[in-house]
C-alpha cells in the first residue's frame, strides 16, 4: 500500500489484516474443510462428555437417562456453533474490508475516524485476495454452520415430538 501513498496505519490496512489473520493458528483451521470438520467433531465430543457429566448430577438423570444423554448430545452443539460463528465473523470482516472501495481507519483514537478511497489497482488486488483466499473459507464455514444448525433442528424436533 505504500506505493499508493496510503495514509492508513499498517495494522489497519486490509491486506495486512488479512495476513495477520492468516497467521493466526485458530483462524487457519477453516481453510481445510476436512481438517476443520474433524477439529469441530473432536470439540463436540469433548463438550458432549462435559455436558453428560453435568447432567448426571441431576436427580432426574436416573429416571430419564436417555433423555439427558440426547439433551447433552444436542446441547453440546452450542460450543462448536459459537466457535464457528466467531471464525465466520472474523473472516467476513476481512472479506468486507478487502472488497470495500473505501478504508475506514483511526489515526490515534476512536474520535478521529478517517476514510481513504482505494486506488483502482489496489482495489483489484484486494478483490482478488478476497475472492481466491477468503471466499472459499467463508463458504466452508457456511456449510459447516448449516450442518450444525440442521443437526440442532433435528434435536429440537426429536424433543418436540417424542416424550421419553
Amino acid at each position: 500500500m505504500n506505493q499508493f501513498n496510503c495514509p492508513v496505519p499498517k495494522d489497519q490496512q486490509p491486506t495486512n489484516e488479512f495476513i495477520e489473520l492468516s497467521k493466526s493458528k485458530i483462524f487457519t483451521w477453516p481453510k481445510s474443510k476436512k481438517a476443520f470438520s474433524f477439529i469441530l467433531l473432536k470439540f463436540w465430543i469433548g463438550t458432549f462428555f462435559i455436558f453428560v457429566l453435568i447432567s448426571s448430577g441431576s436427580v432426574y438423570f436416573e429416571t430419564s437417562t436417555l433423555r439427558y444423554i440426547l439433551l447433552s448430545f444436542f446441547s453440546s452443539l452450542s460450543l462448536p456453533f459459537l466457535f464457528s460463528i466467531r471464525l465466520y465473523l472474523g473472516w467476513n470482516h476481512i472479506f468486507k474490508r478487502l472488497t470495500s472501495e473505501k478504508v475506514e481507519y483511526e489515526e490515534s483514537g476512536w474520535y478521529d475516524g478517517q476514510i481513504w478511497i482505494k486506488p483502482i489497482k489496489l482495489k483489484e488486488k484486494e478483490s482478488l485476495i478476497a475472492s481466491l483466499e477468503v471466499k472459499p473459507i467463508l463458504k466452508n464455514l457456511i456449510q459447516i454452520l448449516s450442518i450444525i444448525i440442521i443437526v440442532a433442528l433435528i434435536g429440537i424436533l426429536i424433543f418436540q415430538n417424542n416424550n421419553f
